[in-house]
Parts: C-alpha cells; sequence; structure tokens
C-alpha cells in the first residue's frame, strides 16, 4: 500500500464526519507523522484507527499530496482573525497608515510562520497558545510607550468566533484573547508615525519565540532572517 503524505479528511468529511472530529483526526494524524503512534494514548490510536477503517486503501498510483502549510487550521484561524480585523478598520475609517495592533500581531505571526515553515501539527499549536500572553504583554508595551497617540476602539473578539463557527469554520477554534482577556474588547490602533517601529518589536518577539519553542523547527538550521527583512 502506498504510504500517505497527508491526512484524508475531505473522504472522511463525504462520509458524514462533523467538524469537531475531523479537526480531532487531522491533529491526531499530524502528531503521528511527527511523534509515531507509540506516543499517543490508547484511546487516540484507536480513534485514528476507527477513521481509516472506513477509507478505501490508497493506490500507489493517487498518493496524496502534503498539505500546504496556509490550509493548516493554525494558519486558518489567525488568517480568518487578521481578516475580520482588516474588514473592521476599513469601517472605522481610519486615518491613512493607521493599524491596530492586533492586526500587526497576526500579520507578524503569519510571516514568521511562512519563513520557518513549521508543521504546526498537535505539537507546534499545543506550543502556540504561549504566543497569547505575548500579544497581551506587547498590547500592554503599545499603550505605555505611545500612550499619547493610541486610539482604542472595541472588536468583538468572541463574536467573530462565534460567526466563524456558525458559518461551517472550524468548530475548534478557540478566541485569540483568553484567561482574564477573554471578554476584554478593546482595540487599540497606533498612528502610522509608530506602526514600523512597533511591528519591528513584535517581529522580534515572535521570530524568537516560534525558532526556539516549536517541537517541528528542533532541528531547524534555518537561520534568522536579516534585520532589515521589515521596513
Amino acid at each position: 500500500m502506498a504510504k500517505e503524505l497527508t491526512h484524508r479528511a475531505d473522504e472522511l468529511k463525504q462520509l458524514g464526519w462533523n467538524q469537531e472530529d475531523l479537526y480531532k483526526y487531522i491533529e491526531l494524524w499530524d502528531y503521528r507523522q511527527r511523534w509515531g503512534s507509540i506516543n499517543l494514548e490508547r484511546e487516540d490510536r484507536l480513534f485514528l484507527r476507527k477513521a481509516e477503517s472506513l477509507l478505501p486503501e490508497i493506490s500507489k498510483s493517487k498518493v496524496s499530496v502534503k498539505k500546504p502549510l496556509k490550509e493548516k487550521s493554525y494558519y486558518c484561524w489567525i488568517q480568518f482573525f487578521l481578516n475580520e480585523m482588516n474588514d473592521f478598520e476599513l469601517n472605522e475609517n481610519l486615518d491613512d497608515g493607521m493599524r491596530g495592533v492586533w492586526p500587526i500581531f497576526l500579520e507578524e505571526e503569519l510571516r514568521v510562520i511562512d519563513y520557518f515553515e513549521p508543521v504546526l501539527g498537535l505539537p507546534d499549536t499545543i506550543k502556540a497558545k504561549l504566543i497569547g500572553p505575548i500579544r497581551e504583554n506587547l498590547v500592554k508595551t503599545a499603550l505605555e510607550i505611545y500612550k499619547e497617540s493610541v486610539i482604542t476602539k472595541q472588536f468583538d473578539f468572541q463574536g467573530a468566533l462565534a460567526n466563524a463557527k456558525s458559518s461551517g469554520k472550524n468548530s475548534s477554534w478557540r478566541s485569540l484573547r483568553d484567561g482574564d482577556f477573554e471578554t476584554n474588547q478593546d482595540y487599540q490602533i497606533i498612528d502610522k508615525d509608530n506602526v514600523l517601529e512597533f511591528r519591528k518589536k513584535v517581529n522580534e518577539k515572535l521570530l524568537s519565540f516560534i525558532k526556539e519553542n516549536l517541537p517541528s523547527l528542533a532541528e531547524s538550521d534555518k537561520s534568522l532572517p536579516p534585520n532589515d527583512w521589515i521596513n
């Protein structure tokens, strides 16, 4: 039998599987590819076995193609919130060059992910949850440094997530803000004179965290990008 190079969630979806089970299957499949089935819990191995027993044997002439990075659930989650914020700012009619600190976070996170190309399987996404506190600390930094010019709007983080799920997006997606900040809707916007400086601060933090903490990059020998790659 030919070896699978990607999961087969699309086929399971055609068999009537719900979004939650599909997401679980994808994450477990990615985990097994990276770390081996021996590291899975017994119930997770049984779950994968059940899924694969429903699928036809893959032929040598039709080997699946590895799923592109931009189609991974975590990447789509970040991209979704970025799109929502872009629409929000467009409707707010901001002055030219002004930008919210939240979309700056998300743009730079995607930039760093595109650069290092992590697997973004379950081990990576578990570690990536620690990016949440980094974002909140940078919000605090922006308020302190740019307090004279920061404008604060209200963006419904939880509402955006609820709309995503109701429209068929991944039911396992979570909000960008949790813990003490779960219901906080403050959305800080900085003027164009400070956007580049703040973007560089964000990028520096994310480069360091993603390079040093995502398991799939543990053996990567890719060097950091040049200092002037943000301009």
